[in-house]
């Protein structure tokens, strides 16, 4: 790349010259420098392949090789499995690392929440590529650490948020970026999800094991790093996304689709406050319906737009923002996908759905700004596979990357950890540097009540236990799990 051309200049090119610019042969960079030739094919393993991840595959399998499946429910995955017969099949990942790690360039993680981090990081410290689904932790210090090690190993990563890698996205960032609504104050994002049960008290029935986990130990290896339950058909498969144990909730399912604007466009980095309220909250379950507000501070001008202070909002379970000033009547808010992102500038106030889709202007007028981010003319997936091709010195980023995404995803989860600590009643002030929150007294208590409804003589009625914890250890453990024997992370790097 010439001296001339900034890096920033380079990146926001975007053409097929300047990504051609960075893929050249082994024998030109010598191994050290290129992980794979670019007439190379990938060898890429896959974990959690029987619901998105098969969708991954589809994706990543017309063009390079797929030589390792790995799914705790042979069942679930049998359609990934039967498409794959030469690849090799296994149950528990860590002995498919232990087996074929020399034989693996990159790892697509598509298992249940709590576990991408545990996949993925082990797959980075052996320096392999990654593609994690989203939401792309469970916790705050794993978002953090999948960022770090990323950086570490300068191996090519990617979040799967699609719409990320659509112009649609890349619209929404140019329009905010030339100005053309002002100055952002307040953004307010929606879901018209869960669409699975949430709000359930805790299952007490033991269930026989399906076949296709294979039984105790199968289950065993759903539950990884988790603390161990009993199988419940509650929990597998697919529902486990409304348990916190597992999942995280429809905020953790799809702000990671709507709320990626929000955060790209507005440059937004850590927060500096969150708050959440919820329909009845139970220990163990997410709730039918919450809402979230997440506060950043004023940053620097970014292109040619000051930003000042900005709250984000999150609404779930069929809560949704009040109409902006202007909206027509009888349209609904709810945009494509389910989904509405709603930015509230100065000027004017810009709509769009899940994943950026569809933006418009509430005036009606149409943006004419210049185009400064790179287009991706293929799929989100090939986008990464293009990326792992590259030496890392030359690299033209995904649009999800890690650096990106982590931080991105740290205000995903701490949309969770708001409405879980919501009992204290209080906005709850962030040390985004040290991951810690700051007005959490350390012998404060934290009542978290388990709420029933009885219907008695017609008359239904509320009844709570309290289960009074340490609110400090309590938000420490949200912010960093502690792991089952047996499941480990790599350290987190330092630099």
């Amino acid at each position: 790349m010439s001296e001339k051309i900034s890096r920033r200049e380079f990146l926001q090119r975007g053409t097929a010259a300047a990504i051609g610019l960075t893929v050249v042969p082994n024998t030109i960079l010598g191994k050290s420098h290129a992980h794979i030739a670019p007439s190379d094919k990938l060898n890429i393993a896959g974990v959690g392949v029987g619901g998105m991840g098969n969708a991954n595959l589809r994706n990543m399998e017309r063009t390079d090789n797929i030589v390792a499946l790995c799914d705790v429910d042979w069942d679930y995955a049998k359609d990934a499995f039967g498409r794959h017969p030469q690849a090799k099949k296994y149950r528990d990942f860590r002995k498919m690392y232990d087996e074929m790690g020399k034989s693996i360039d990159a790892v697509l993680v598509a298992t249940p929440d709590h576990t991408h981090a545990i996949v993925a990081a082990n797959a980075i410290a052996m320096g392999k590529h990654v593609y994690v689904q989203k939401p792309l932790t469970h916790t705050v210090y794993e978002s953090r650490l999948l960022t770090n090690l990323a950086k570490k190993y300068q191996v090519a990563t990617q979040m799967g948020n699609q719409g990320a890698s659509s112009e649609d996205s890349d619209l929404v960032c140019e329009w905010i970026w030339n100005g053309e609504i002002g100055e952002v104050t307040r953004v307010d994002c929606a879901t018209d999800r869960p669409l699975w049960p949430q709000g359930l008290n805790t299952p007490t029935e033991r269930m026989p094991i399906p076949w296709g986990l294979g039984g105790p130990e199968g289950w065993d290896l759903f539950l990884g790093p988790a603390k161990y339950r009993p199988y419940n058909r509650a929990y597998h498969p697919w529902d486990w996304r409304g348990w916190w144990d597992y999942g995280t909730g429809a905020l953790g399912d799809m702000a990671c689709h709507i709320m990626q604007v929000a955060f790209k466009s507005l440059n937004l980095l850590y927060p500096i406050s969150a708050e959440g309220c919820s329909t009845p909250l139970f220990p163990d379950c997410a709730p039918n319906a919450q809402h979230v507000k997440i506060t950043y501070p004023a940053r620097k001008k970014f292109h040619k737009v000051n930003m000042p202070q900005v709250e984000i909002h999150w609404y779930d379970g069929g809560l949704l923002p009040e109409f902006p000033k202007g909206w027509e009547a009888g349209k609904s808010l709810m945009r494509e996908g389910g989904g509405v992102t709603i930015f509230h500038g100065t000027k004017d106030t810009l709509v769009c759905g899940c994943y950026g889709q569809k933006p418009f202007l509430v005036s009606g007028r149409v943006p004419k700004a210049p185009q400064v981010e790179r287009r991706v003319g293929t799929s989100h997936e090939q986008d990464w596979i293009r990326a792992c091709k590259e030496s890392p010195e030359n690299r033209v980023p995904t649009k999800s990357d890690f650096a990106f995404s982590g931080p991105f995803n740290e205000m995903v989860v701490m949309g969770v950890l708001a409405v879980r600590l919501q009992g204290l009643n209080r906005p709850l002030q962030w040390d985004g540097l040290n991951m810690r929150f700051t007005n959490i007294g350390e012998n404060e208590e934290l009542n978290l009540k388990q709420t029933e409804m009885k219907v008695i003589d017609g008359d239904p009625k509320m009844t709570t236990i309290d289960h009074k914890v340490n609110a400090m250890a309590y938000a420490q453990e949200l912010i960093k799990h502690t792991y089952r024997e047996g499941w480990t992370l790599p350290d987190m790097p330092t630099f």
